[in-house]
C-alpha cells in the first residue's frame, strides 16, 4: 500500500504541477534504464586507463583558480596530453567558462577557437554582471585563442568544418544540447586522427551522468562508437580512433595509480597570464 499511496501523490502531484512531468522523464534512473535496454553497456562506455594512453603520464596545469564550476585539474591535463600525444595544431571548444582549459591547450596547440554565448545571452541566462565579465579570463589575452559568440545549437559550422585535430565539449550538458553538439563535433575533425573529448560523462569519475552518455552514443556515428571511451579518473568522455586495453568501471575499487600534486600560487597579470 506504500508504493500505491506514493504513486498515487506523484500522479496527483503531475497533475496539479504539469512541470514535475520533466523532472520525473529527465531523470538519471530513467535515462540509465531506456540507455541500457536500448544498447546495452550496463557499466557505461569502456574505462581506459591513463596509463594506457600516456606510459609516462605528467603534465602541468596553468592557469588554474580552484573556484566554481572549474573542470578538474586532472581532466585539464587529459587535454594537453592529448594535444601533445596527436600532435594537434588545432582546438575548437564548445563552453569556455573562465578560459582555464583552452589557455591551458593554448600552450601547445598553435591554434585554438572557442565558442561561447555573447554577453547578451549570459546576462539573460544569469542576470549578474560578474557571472559574464568572468568568462574567457584566463584565454582573452592569449593571442592564437579565438572566441566566438553564440548559442551551438544554432550556431553556422560551415566555415568550421574539417579544420580541426580536437574537439572540446563542455557547453550546456541537457541531452539535446550534448547530442547536437556531438553531431556538430565530427563534422569539425580534419581527418581519421582527430579526437573528441567531452566533459561531465560524469557526475564524479566513478559515477556515470547516464543522459550525458545516452547524447553522445545517440550523436555518434555508429561506425565510430566502438572508439568511445571513459577516461578513468576523470570525469571525461574521448573518442579516440585507435583500439587500446580496457576495463569496465568498478565505482570503489582500490586505486592501481596515484598522482602526484604540486601546488603554486602565481599572481594574475592582466595583460599575460
Amino acid at each position: 500500500m506504500g508504493k500505491i499511496k506514493k504513486a498515487l501523490l506523484a500522479l496527483k502531484l503531475i497533475i496539479k504541477h504539469p512541470y514535475l512531468l520533466n523532472h520525473v522523464l529527465n531523470s538519471e534512473d530513467v535515462h540509465q534504464k531506456k540507455f541500457v535496454h536500448k544498447f546495452g553497456l550496463a557499466d557505461g562506455l569502456p574505462l581506459l586507463r591513463l596509463e594506457e594512453l600516456f606510459p609516462d603520464f605528467e603534465e602541468t596545469v596553468s592557469p588554474y583558480a580552484y573556484l566554481s564550476g572549474a573542470t578538474m585539474p586532472i581532466d585539464i591535463a587529459l587535454l594537453k596530453g592529448i594535444a601533445r600525444k596527436i600532435n594537434a595544431k588545432s582546438y575548437f571548444e564548445i563552453g569556455t567558462w573562465r578560459g582555464e582549459s583552452v589557455a591551458n591547450v593554448a600552450d601547445v596547440v598553435p591554434e585554438c577557437v572557442t565558442l561561447n554565448l555573447s554577453r547578451k545571452e549570459i546576462l539573460a541566462f544569469r542576470n549578474d554582471e560578474r557571472y559574464a565579465d568572468a568568462h574567457a579570463f584566463f584565454s582573452k589575452p592569449l593571442d592564437n585563442v579565438t572566441h566566438l559568440e553564440g548559442n551551438s545549437q544554432q550556431f553556422d559550422f560551415t566555415p568550421y568544418k574539417g579544420q580541426f585535430d580536437m574537439v572540446f565539449i563542455d557547453g550546456d550538458h541537457h541531452y539535446e544540447t550534448v547530442k547536437k553538439d556531438t553531431k556538430s563535433a565530427f563534422e569539425l575533425l580534419r581527418d581519421e586522427k582527430s579526437v573528441i573529448v567531452w566533459h561531465d560523462y560524469g557526475f564524479d569519475p566513478e559515477t556515470i551522468r547516464w543522459s550525458v552518455l545516452a547524447a553522445i552514443w545517440e550523436g555518434t556515428p555508429e561506425e565510430k562508437r566502438p572508439h568511445l571511451y571513459h577516461v578513468a579518473n576523470t570525469m571525461c568522455a574521448i573518442y579516440l580512433p585507435e583500439t587500446l586495453p580496457t576495463e569496465p568501471l568498478i565505482p570503489y575499487s582500490t586505486p592501481k595509480h596515484y598522482y602526484q600534486v604540486t601546488l603554486k600560487s602565481v599572481p594574475v597579470l592582466s595583460s599575460k597570464l
